[in-house]
């Protein structure tokens, strides 16, 4: 036979047999093989340095799945079915003449790479110190209950009942779930023509700008505020008012007259982290009742409040069907499985899921039985306990860091929120401590995305810690105080420096 030399650098983030498997895979798809052998268990255990019963496992597997056949007291082959890439004749055209390709430039309506965003480092978990918002610490997922649930939800008697799909409906499993044990906890009565599955909030208000914006519909929008909505609704071609926010989140008043839709977010004001008490709340939805308009609740950080017990939802005080509730799962569990939901008037519901299923027809059904029954089986509480202290115990690390090392600075931070919002000295911009930090192995966010004017002040930071392990805030935050003090000192002495006018 021909000798191969097949080099695998294995890993810890997944097992031998599948890194294996994956790189025989790859080779086979590449035609390395021909209609030669392939080394025999001995001598590709030898070559890659594991036990000959794992490269057994890995080649009866790929017999299992039509990728190789065993032919007696000759070895393993590749199946002579299949159809290599490297084997097809393509047939090259000659390039395409600039002159002739499409000026996308002119036949694209809208520009959104041209939006301001927060643009997070893809990154960030190579950082030392990520204090960003919205991603957690892999560590403290509940690996262990979701493959349970996954389990479960893959089993034999199980599998049918999401596998093909729900056309364009829900999971009514998980609509049960979220309606009994988390829109309850918020104060919320919803029937189940009234939830919708969303890929989150962000999802959810997508949906909601494609329906009911026009140019003619104004959307009022805290300043500061979520700058991904802004854009959406830029996008729907709707114009956009800033609302001032003070200590108590949004101003009522002469300011929301005019507004056919009021974004807020009373439980955490995004991202100043204040909570709109119930007066205000009330006030709101009398306001919304008079002025005709209609409220979007963002109920952003609620569910792990884990200081003070959180106020109910505004759509809990809604008597008239001026609320649409958005949340999702993303703080208190993970972004990264994309369940949203959505609470609205049926009417509204049902446009919303016929114009969802013309993006998606419905997030993955394995997803939301997997989640459906994490929260059944009571491991979503659970988690949300423990989270609850893991943030804690992180909000007072970060509290004391900042302290001790944050000097000359505007802090803002609600107990129970998941982040700082911290106004840097005069003249330190957010930019320039961003570029510097980030030498160091520290991550913050710019605050500057987050004003609608173009004159906005230019030197806020949000600081989360939702990512960053525990033992490194503290000195995280010593060595960016350093960096902020160092950027003020310099301000002064070029400050100092230049000429009397």
């Amino acid at each position: 036979m021909t000798d191969f030399l097949i080099n695998i650098e294995l890993h810890d983030n997944s097992s031998f047999q599948q890194q294996i498997r994956e790189k025989l895979v790859q080779l086979i798809k590449q035609d390395t093989f021909g209609d030669k052998p392939l080394p025999s268990g001995r001598k590709m255990a030898q070559m890659i340095g594991v036990s000959r019963n794992t490269i057994v496992l890995v080649y009866e597997s790929l017999v299992d799945e039509g990728y190789l056949i065993a032919r007696k007291r000759s070895g393993f082959f590749v199946h002579p079915d299949l159809a290599f890439e490297s084997s097809i004749n393509l047939v090259h055209s000659e390039p395409i003449a600039s002159s002739r390709k499409p000026n996308w430039c002119k036949r694209m309506q809208a520009k959104p790479s041209e939006f301001t965003s927060l643009n997070k480092d893809k990154n960030w978990i190579k950082n030392p110190y990520p204090f960003i918002y919205g991603h957690i610490n892999v560590n403290d997922f509940p690996l262990y209950q979701w493959r349970e649930c996954s389990r479960i939800a893959e089993s034999r008697g199980k599998l049918h009942e999401w596998v093909e799909g729900f056309i364009d409906m829900d999971d009514p499993e998980l609509i049960a779930q979220i309606r009994h044990q988390i829109l309850s906890k918020r104060g919320i009565v919803a029937q189940s023509d009234e939830v919708l599955i969303t890929l989150g909030t962000q999802n959810s208000l997508y949906l909601l700008s494609t329906l009911l914006a026009d140019k003619d519909v104004t959307f009022g929008i805290e300043n500061p505020g979520y700058v991904e909505l802004r854009h959406i609704i830029s996008l729907c071609g709707s114009p956009v008012k800033p609302l001032k926010v003070d200590q108590g989140g949004v101003q009522l008043g002469e300011q929301l007259k005019g507004c056919n839709y009021v974004f807020v977010t009373p439980s955490h004001q995004y991202p100043t982290t204040v909570t709109m008490d119930v007066n205000r709340r009330k006030a709101l939805l009398e306001q919304a009742y008079q002025d005709n308009f209609v409220v979007i609740e963002d109920d952003y950080e609620s569910e792990v409040n884990f200081i003070e017990e959180p106020l109910p939802a505004l759509k809990s005080f809604d008597q008239h069907g001026r609320v649409i509730y958005v949340g999702s799962l993303s703080k208190s569990l993970t972004p990264g499985i994309r369940i949203g939901y959505l609470v609205a008037d049926k009417e509204l519901v049902h446009e919303l899921r016929k114009l969802r299923h013309f993006h998606y027809r419905h997030p993955p059904s394995n997803n939301q039985r997997t989640t459906a029954l994490f929260i059944s089986q009571g491991y979503y509480d659970s988690h949300v306990r423990r989270m609850r202290r893991t943030y804690e115990e992180k909000w007072r690390l970060m509290q004391e860091g900042i302290s001790l090392y944050i000097k000359n600075c505007h802090i803002q931070s609600t107990a129970g929120s998941f982040c700082f919002w911290i106004g840097l000295p005069e003249h330190v911009t957010s930019k320039a401590l961003l570029a510097i930090a980030a030498d160091n192995g520290i991550l913050v966010e710019s605050g500057d995305s987050l004003f609608i004017e173009e004159d906005a002040p230019k030197n806020y930071i949000r600081l989360g810690f939702s990512a960053i392990h525990s033992d490194k805030i503290l000195e995280g935050l010593a060595i960016l105080g350093g960096l902020i003090d160092k950027l003020a000192q310099q301000k002064v002495t070029a400050s100092l420096a230049s000429p009397a006018l």
